[in-house]
């Protein structure tokens, strides 16, 4: 097994013990040094900051996963800086539950070919029907957007 899958598989038993998802795993070179970098998330809309992933949990988790990695030797523990982080307040929007998980929330969406004769949209996600995010722009016009056109999608910070 890939070793991103087994920190991944790893890593989704320590954070379901906090009630947390993963949301990433990767291993990368940076700077000449090898970075595993894991991304939690909490399940639900995530509509406050109180809802959302916390620097407490981060820290949990980094902690016992540091610990389960170094016991079961999915990584050597000499090769790698082990990160664990949230995935922010404009986080990517990924898969289909996502777009209505996050309903109600601004957005910004680029799509793959012209929809409307537009391939950037920046507005509010109203959900999901079908196939299709519906989403509302800047403007207040309601547009379609197909998923299997969504090429880039993240949640737009509100202030």
């Amino acid at each position: 097994m890939d070793p991103v899958e087994r920190v991944r598989k790893a890593a989704t038993r320590v954070a379901a013990s906090y009630g947390l998802d993963i949301f990433d795993v990767e291993l990368r070179r940076e700077r000449g040094q090898r970075i595993l970098r894991v991304v939690l998330d909490r399940p639900g809309p995530n509509l406050t900051a109180e809802d959302s992933v916390s620097l407490e949990d981060c820290a949990r988790v980094s902690e016992d996963l540091s610990a389960v990695l170094d016991v079961e030797g999915l990584v050597p523990a000499d090769r790698y800086t082990l990160e664990v982080s949230s995935p922010g307040l404009d986080r990517p929007l990924r898969s289909a539950g996502d777009y209505q998980r996050f309903a109600g929330r601004k957005a910004k969406i680029v799509v793959s070919e012209p929809v409307a004769r537009q391939t950037a949209f920046s507005g509010r996600l109203l959900g999901l029907d079908g196939d299709d995010v519906v989403f509302e722009s800047e403007g207040g016009r309601q547009v379609r957007l197909p998923l299997r056109l969504i090429a880039r999608a993240r949640l737009d910070v509100e202030f």
